[in-house]
C-alpha cells in the first residue's frame, strides 16, 4: 500500500508558511529586514509611475537567496518560483532578473544594508552573543569581476607620457627651424599640453589644404609634383601631432583614474591589481581585486569596508573611522595582527581615540626568540647610557648622540629618528658583522624613541592575562568569517563591477554568513 499520490487531482494551495520548519532561516532573514525602521525605506517610495515591489521583500529575497549561495540575478528570479522559502518571503511576487540587480546595486541599498548590521549587533548584544569589550579587525584580498588580462600600471604610462612630451616638443622645435609653422603662445616651455598639440595639428592641416588647393589649381605637371613633395612633410606631422594629442588625453584620463593606486583594470575601473594567495601549484598570480576589511565579534561580522590598496597597514586608520561613522562606537580593545603595526596606527588608536590597541608589529616574534636577544650586534641589545646619551658597542666603543633625523613617507607621516655614530670603527676586528657602511664611515644607529616607547606598551599588553586572553582570541574569531565565505558560502569572486556596487553586494555577503551562522546557533 502506498500514501495518496495522483497528479490528476485538483488540490488547493496551503499557507506555505506551514511549509517551513519553525526554525528555518527564512524567519530570521524576515525578523532583521523587519527590525530596519521605516525611515530608511522612505528614499525607494515613488509618486508616479507603476508600484513597485516593496524594498523590504527585495531585501529578504536577496539576503535569503545569497545564504543559498545564489549569487547570481537569473538564478535568484529562478529560486523565487521552485523555493519554498524564497516563495513565501516573496509572498508569491516573481520580480525578474533585472529588477533584481538593478536593486542591488542601487546606491541607496548600501544604507539599507548599514541598518540592517547595526539592528544585527544589537540583537547579538541583547541576546548576550557578544559584548562590547573589543572588535577584531582583518582584511582579505576577493577577485574583482574584471578579466585578468586588462591591466593599466601606472609607471608604464608614466614612462610613455614622458616620452611623449620629450617627442613632441623636439618635433615641434623643428617645425619652427623649418618654418612649416609659426610658433604658438605657450604655457610651458616643458612639455605642449592637449590644447596646444590640437593648434598645432589644426595649422598644419590648414598647411596641407593650402598645399592641396595649389596642387589642383597648377596645371604644370613639375610644379604640381613639387607640391606634392612638400606636402608629404606636413601631411605626415599632421598624423603624428593627432596621434599625439589622442595619446596625451588617453595618458592623463589614466593618470585620473589611477588616483593612489598603482594600476587599474578596464573593465572595473575601481579594481587594483593585487597579488593574490597562491594556489595549490605554490604558483602566486596578480588578479584584479579589492581589499576587503572586516571588524567582527565572536565570529559575526559588525562592520566592513573596501579598499584599493593591497596593504592592509595603510587601511586601518580609515576604516575605524568607517566603523565610528556608520556602525557603532569603538570599544575599548581593537585587535588586529602584525600587518596593521605602525607608529601611525599606534598613536591614532591611543591618542586620538583613547583606546587600547592589541596589536602586533613586524618584528615583535622576532624580537622574543633567543636567537634576536643573543645576537650582539644588534643595537636593541647594546648597552645605554642616559647621562651622556650614547649607546656602548660590544666592543665597549662609544655611540654618541649626533642629530635628529626627519623622515616623511609617501602618506604624509613624519617620524622623528634620533641617530647615534660610532666614534671611530676604522680598527674594529667584528667591523665586517657589525656594520654594512663603506670603508672610512662608521657605524650609525637610527633611535625611534616614540616607536621603542609604543613597542614596550604593546608587549607589556600582551604579557599581561586579561589583554593576553583577548589577543589570543584574534585567529579564533575573524580568520574564521572569512574561511566560511570563500569555503562554504562560495564567495570567491564579484559578480559586479564599480566600487559602490561591489560594496553593497560583499554587504549581503557578509550579512548572509551572519544569518547562517545565528540560524545555526539557534537550531
Amino acid at each position: 500500500m502506498y500514501k495518496q499520490y495522483n497528479m490528476d487531482q485538483v488540490v488547493l494551495p496551503l499557507d506555505l508558511e506551514m511549509k517551513l520548519d519553525e526554525k528555518d532561516i527564512a524567519y530570521t532573514v524576515h525578523h532583521l529586514v523587519e527590525q530596519i525602521p521605516n525611515e530608511a525605506f522612505s528614499s525607494f517610495v515613488r509618486e508616479t509611475g507603476c508600484p513597485a515591489y516593496h524594498p523590504r521583500m527585495m531585501m529578504k529575497i536577496i539576503l535569503c537567496a545569497y545564504t543559498q549561495s545564489v549569487f547570481s540575478g537569473r538564478k535568484i528570479e529562478g529560486l523565487l518560483t521552485d523555493s519554498v522559502r524564497m516563495m513565501w518571503l516573496s509572498q508569491g511576487y516573481v520580480p525578474c532578473y533585472r529588477t533584481i540587480n538593478r536593486f542591488r546595486v542601487h546606491p541607496e541599498v548600501k544604507h539599507l544594508l548599514r541598518q540592517g548590521f547595526v539592528q544585527f549587533r544589537c540583537q547579538l548584544v541583547q541576546k548576550k552573543l557578544i559584548d562590547a569589550e573589543a572588535i577584531f579587525i582583518d582584511g582579505t584580498k576577493i577577485e574583482a569581476n574584471a578579466n585578468k588580462f586588462t591591466f593599466v600600471w601606472r609607471k608604464s604610462v608614466e614612462k610613455f607620457s614622458a616620452s611623449l612630451m620629450e617627442k613632441s616638443s623636439q618635433i615641434y622645435d623643428e617645425l619652427l627651424k623649418k618654418d612649416i609653422i609659426l610658433a604658438i603662445e605657450r604655457e610651458s616651455q616643458e612639455e605642449l599640453k592637449i590644447e596646444e598639440l590640437s593648434v598645432i595639428a589644426k595649422k598644419l592641416e590648414e598647411k596641407v589644404e593650402d598645399l592641396t588647393q595649389k596642387i589642383e589649381a597648377s596645371d604644370d605637371m613639375k610644379v604640381r609634383k613639387e607640391l606634392r613633395s612638400m606636402r608629404k612633410e606636413p601631411k605626415k606631422l599632421h598624423k603624428m601631432f593627432s596621434d599625439f594629442m589622442r595619446r596625451k588625453q588617453k595618458y592623463e584620463n589614466d593618470m585620473k583614474i589611477f588616483k593612489e593606486r598603482n594600476s587599474y583594470s578596464k573593465t572595473d575601473l575601481d579594481a587594483t591589481f593585487m597579488r593574490m594567495k597562491d594556489d595549490y601549484m605554490k604558483n602566486g598570480q596578480l588578479k584584479p581585486g579589492y581589499n576587503v576589511q572586516i571588524a567582527t565579534q565572536g565570529q559575526f561580522t559588525l562592520a566592513y569596508d573596501l579598499f584599493p590598496n593591497p596593504t592592509d597597514t595603510r587601511t586601518f586608520i580609515p576604516f575605524l573611522n568607517h566603523i565610528e561613522k556608520h556602525f557603532f562606537t569603538l570599544p575599548e580593545y581593537i585587535v588586529a595582527d602584525a600587518g596593521y603595526g605602525s607608529e601611525e596606527n599606534y598613536a591614532d588608536v591611543i591618542e586620538n581615540r583613547k583606546r587600547t590597541p592589541l596589536i602586533t608589529y613586524n618584528t615583535y616574534r622576532k624580537e622574543n626568540k633567543k636567537n634576536f636577544k643573543k645576537n650582539e650586534f644588534h643595537a636593541a641589545n647594546w648597552t645605554y647610557k642616559e647621562e651622556d646619551d650614547s649607546f656602548i658597542c660590544p666592543q665597549e666603543k662609544r655611540l654618541p648622540f649626533q642629530y635628529v633625523s626627519h623622515r616623511t613617507d609617501r602618506n604624509g607621516f613624519k617620524r622623528e629618528m634620533k641617530v647615534y655614530e660610532c666614534e671611530d670603527c676604522s680598527d674594529c676586528p667584528l667591523r665586517a658583522q657589525c656594520t654594512k657602511a663603506k670603508d672610512g664611515n662608521n657605524r650609525k644607529v637610527y633611535y625611534n624613541e616614540k616607536w621603542e616607547q609604543q613597542k614596550n606598551q604593546i608587549k607589556q599588553q600582551l604579557s599581561e592575562e586579561k589583554t593576553g586572553s583577548i589577543y589570543a582570541q584574534r585567529k579564533i574569531d575573524v580568520e574564521p568569517v572569512f574561511g566560511y565565505l570563500k569555503a562554504n558560502l562560495r564567495f570567491n569572486r564579484m559578480s559586479v563591477r564599480g566600487k559602490n556596487r561591489v560594496e553593497n553586494e560583499l554587504g549581503f555577503a557578509f550579512m548572509a554568513v551572519n544569518l547562517k551562522k545565528y540560524t545555526a546557533m539557534n537550531t
